[in-house]
């Protein structure tokens, strides 16, 4: 049975729920009042604020604007297009945008934009997986998990908000 550890988070965009395997950062999400995830015969998860403490650390760091980059392993687990796309997002650089149509073309399968968008919102490590910097086509800002004024915060953050993304 593998074990995962987890504890919730304060950030300046809400409560944020973290769980870690021995690998890594397993799962960030936004707190909808239903974590950790259900377990079952091959997971267990255990409360431990002390093994989310280096995560927590430097997501403090990235809120205050003083990290850009995380120095922790991520432990990502989906289907290999899931894998994929999650990987593509993982390139775009801090402080920039990419579309679905981007991601879509980097996976080398320029047809699959929507499909983009749906392993998007499978993402299971949010900001870190950046799925906040994908955008519309038309440039606007358009579906996350952690709602569009949490995007929108979060590209502000990063200074990614350009005048199309404010409108």
């Amino acid at each position: 049975m593998e074990t995962f550890y987890y504890a919730q988070i304060d950030s300046p965009i809400g409560q944020l729920n973290l769980g870690v395997s021995e690998i890594g950062l397993v799962a960030l999400e936004f707190d909808r009042g239903h974590f950790p995830p259900i377990k079952d015969e091959k997971t267990s998860w255990k409360e431990s604020a002390q093994r989310i403490k280096p995560y927590a650390r430097e997501l403090k760091e990235y809120f205050s604007g003083k990290r850009r980059d995380f120095t922790f392993a991520l432990d990502l687990r989906g289907t290999p297009f899931q894998m994929q796309c999650w990987r593509a997002l993982l390139a775009i650089p801090y402080g920039e945008t990419r579309t679905y149509a981007d991601i879509a073309r980097a996976i080398k399968n320029p047809q699959a934009f929507r499909a983009v968008g749906l392993a998007n919102n499978r993402n299971p490590i949010a900001i870190l997986v950046p799925c906040h910097r994908v955008i519309a086509s038309d440039g606007t800002l358009c579906g996350y998990g952690g709602g569009l004024d949490v995007k929108r915060r979060l590209l502000e953050l990063e200074g990614a908000l350009t005048a199309t993304l404010a409108a």
